[in-house]
């Protein structure tokens, strides 16, 4: 079995309004050293079987057909036996 750690986010050139306002609650808060935040995704995914090669192919198919969307996000993944 695996567990794959699944990081989404937005391209450097697409606008993060969430991030924006992320950044603008903490400097209220008093986090004025924040010079900017991206906001983004993460997932965890457990997958059954042995064969690592198959699960890392798995994984990536999952993030371009659904858990990223290619146009405006990039993923990457980590991948561990447990």
């Amino acid at each position: 079995m695996f567990l794959a750690k699944v990081q989404v986010s937005l391209k450097p050139t697409v606008n993060d309004p969430q991030g924006i306002t992320i950044a603008r609650a903490l400097d209220r808060l008093g986090f004025d050293s924040v010079d900017s935040l991206r906001a983004g995704k993460y997932f965890e995914v457990k997958i059954n079987g042995d064969d690592q090669s198959a699960a890392e192919a798995d994984v990536k198919l999952m993030c371009e057909k659904l858990l990223a969307n290619p146009v405006i996000e990039t993923y990457s993944f980590e991948l561990e036996t447990i």
